[in-house]
């Protein structure tokens, strides 16, 4: 599917910003929603097919209740028609906090003199994935503060690292990276480390509003940082994430944003965001900060479910900024990865901290729970916890992703390895009521496959993994 590019870009000439607030804006302000367009878009999007930004337009200016709910079954449905019942499951570990950026919202910020700053160093980053893999993590996003000691050749070196701990039989399968943007080089060195996803936020699309947040530092040049994942993809790196920070600036604009910045990658690089994030502002230490872009829950809720039906086929992440009751509610609505078990606090895996020092975190987590407990909760709901990484180690990446993941073939793939993987974690780590829940759970969906020769090979794999094989995936 193609879309008309925002920017031309041609050899050594620069790219432009493709964010024109002034055609979002008019999107919001004159395009009026209705039931039949309600419906009809609805039905367009179940189909798999992406939703223009006239279309998305009309679900964020739905009001009415009966309406809303709608979208959010929709939303739910098309989840299930394309993932199925999985749940993808990752953890964040933070490398560094030293930061020379000065964002109003952001703990990390270097006028804050009550952050406790840390970078660990390779004793450390090893103690902390030997506690990660202890509990049954396979995939994590290493953080860091936009600070000149993290350079790309450093933050490949800790990815190595990550990559090399084996603890049991633990081992960290993918490794994404939430990181400064880079230049096309910057990329590259990272790139060939082996990771996953890259992901660099906007924080807010709206030009005049990223002035008042980012005070000074590089971050504060937002050309700069609107154009970073295209200069990944131009170093190959087409694996990339996006998101927005809602609180800073009004919702349905961030949305139409993130839907346009998946439209540009479309139109550029035949290939859109493979994840996007949507965390909203949470206390971070010494912070001061208004609250007239707050995003309720019930609004929180709708955006979400619009931004799949907006875009079928990419990756959502809810993370544990958000707290359990709401989380618990709103994975319903499309979202396809959580993470669990969640520290931000430097170190904090292996030493136990807790997350209540604001001053040695980056924001507050407000979902706690352990890894153990989030799976058991997730078998409860129905849904199948998954840790695998089989689509980026077999190369199914970027533009050969698509090809998958835009029809909803994706599926065939996702619901077998999620079981397989459910089945290493029981056999590993499950305490023995989470692990009749699990093998009960395996055997129910098993029998949702609709393929025989796949069902047999599952159930050949399990049997392996039963007598000590790991890692056997589609």
């Amino acid at each position: 599917m193609k879309f008309t590019p925002e920017i031309y870009k041609l050899p050594d000439i620069p790219m432009t910003p493709f964010i024109d607030s002034e055609e979002i804006w008019n999107y919001i302000n004159n395009i009026p929603s209705n039931k039949e367009k309600v419906i009809e878009i609805i039905a367009k999007s179940l189909s798999k097919k992406r939703l223009n930004l006239e279309e998305v337009a009309v679900l964020i200016n739905t009001n009415d209740p009966q309406l809303i709910n709608e979208i959010k079954e929709g939303a739910k449905t098309l989840k299930n028609n394309i993932y199925g019942n999985r749940i993808v499951l990752f953890a964040p570990l933070y490398i560094g906090n030293k930061c020379s950026n000065n964002c109003t919202y952001c703990g990390f910020r270097t006028s804050n003199n009550k952050a406790v700053r840390k970078t660990l160093n390779e004793n450390e980053i090893i103690q902390e994935v030997e506690a990660l893999e202890e509990n049954g993590q396979k995939r994590l996003i290493l953080v860091y503060g936009e600070h000149a000691q993290y350079t790309p050749e450093y933050i490949a070196e800790t990815v190595k690292i990550a990559y090399s701990v084996k603890k049991g039989n633990g081992e960290i399968r993918r490794v994404n990276i939430n990181a400064a943007p880079m230049e096309i080089e910057g990329f590259r060195t990272v790139k060939e480390s082996g990771i996953g996803t890259f992901q660099v936020f906007q924080e807010t699309y709206n030009r005049e509003a990223y002035k008042t947040y980012h005070l000074s530092g590089k971050k504060s040049d937002f050309d700069y940082r609107l154009t970073s994942l295209d200069r990944a993809q131009e170093a190959g790196l087409d694996d990339v994430g996006i998101g927005a920070l809602f609180g800073l600036y009004d919702w349905r604009f961030e949305v139409l944003s993130l839907v346009r910045h998946t439209n540009h990658l479309e139109a550029c690089y035949n290939v859109g965001p493979h994840t996007i994030s949507f965390p909203r502002i949470k206390d971070a230490s010494s912070l001061n900060f208004g609250d007239k872009y707050f995003v309720s829950d019930e609004d929180f809720t709708k955006l979400i479910a619009i931004l799949r039906l907006a875009v079928p086929y990419t990756g959502m992440i809810l993370t544990a900024r958000e707290p359990e009751k709401l989380r618990n509610e709103i994975i319903q609505y499309g979202v396809s990865q959580i993470d669990g078990g969640t520290k931000i606090e430097l170190g904090s895996y292996s030493k136990s901290e807790s997350n209540k020092d604001l001053d040695k975190g980056q924001f507050k987590i407000n979902d706690d729970r352990s890894l153990s407990d989030i799976i058991d909760e997730l078998l409860d709901q129905d849904m199948i916890p998954s840790f695998c990484t089989s689509c980026y180690r077999r190369g199914r990446t970027g533009e050969h992703f698509m090809e998958f993941s835009v029809p909803g073939f994706i599926k065939r793939f996702c619901s077998p390895n999620a079981i397989l993987t459910l089945a290493e974690y029981i056999e590993d780590y499950a305490k023995e009521e989470t692990a009749i829940k699990g093998w009960k759970a395996i055997e129910k969906n098993i029998l949702k496959l609709d393929d025989e020769k796949i069902i047999k090979s599952v159930r050949d794999k399990i049997e392996k993994i039963k007598s000590g094989q790991r890692d056997l995936y589609f």
